[in-house]
């Protein structure tokens, strides 16, 4: 991964503060793989693109992440620090399409993309998602020997086959849903919590940005220096520049 600069990323969070959160994964995903085209990023499965983005939480702020959970049965707050190192690692797009044979069904299928997943995210509600997902990533259908249109699919195949390919995908795209399951000190519960890294890693950006663009307010105050001056700094040199400043 090639590394970002603070003036760069500096741009990406404020291009990002009026996004919604699908533009601010692209953002961040430039950020992971800069001079790659939009059309190349929003073309990879679910799964790369998390990988990359966790790559990049890595690679910016170390491999400690701190999660907060509420335990669905007690609603005891839980909060833990959680060794990074191998989420979204180990991602590789198979080779052609999947396959799920069921009865009487035989469905090939390729895993999700970006686009895919963003152009479900428009949908009313979760069937019409699943309908949309299942419709755009369908290489081909056939029941028995007749072969079925992707876009009646959904509407015409057993749920017991539907979940077959929801697992499938699952199975040859873990990065793209990282699910932790977390134990209640209290109750002894299992609380599942869905690791969503764009969000946790949008969260994270911010607080660093405006903590940048203070010590930037401040060594201008101080010493007249550009904004491009001061993010030239290494942190270090900034940090001590700053320890001057709160000394004098």
């Amino acid at each position: 991964m090639t590394p970002t600069g603070p003036a760069e990323l500096l741009a990406t969070w404020e291009t990002g503060l009026t996004q919604h959160e699908s533009a601010r994964s692209l953002l961040l995903h430039r950020a992971a793989r800069p001079g790659t085209g939009a059309d190349e990023l929003l073309s990879m499965p679910v799964g790369e693109r998390e990988a990359d983005l966790f790559a990049l939480r890595r690679a910016l702020f170390g491999e400690r992440m701190q999660v907060r959970v509420e335990c669905t049965a007690c609603g005891e707050a839980m909060e833990f620090d959680l060794d990074a190192t191998a989420l979204g690692t180990g991602t590789r797009t198979p080779d052609g399409p999947l396959r799920v044979a069921e009865d009487e069904w035989e469905v090939q299928f390729r895993l999700p993309t970006v686009a895919d997943l963003a152009a479900a995210g428009t949908a009313a509600d979760p069937a019409e998602a699943r309908r949309m997902l299942i419709a755009r990533c369908t290489v081909s259908a056939l029941r028995g020997s007749e072969a079925v249109p992707p876009e009646r699919l959904a509407a015409l195949l057993p749920e017991r086959v539907q979940q077959r390919l929801a697992e499938t995908a699952a199975q040859a795209d873990p990065a793209a849903d990282v699910t932790l399951s977390v134990g209640c000190p209290e109750c002894g519960e299992a609380t599942p919590a869905e690791l969503d890294i764009t969000s946790y890693l949008w969260t994270e950006l911010d607080t660093w940005a405006r903590d940048l663009m203070l010590d930037v307010h401040l060594l201008a105050t101080a010493y007249g220096w550009s904004e491009p001056e001061i993010l030239a700094l290494s942190p270090l040199r900034r940090r001590y520049y700053l320890e001057l400043c709160a000394d004098a």
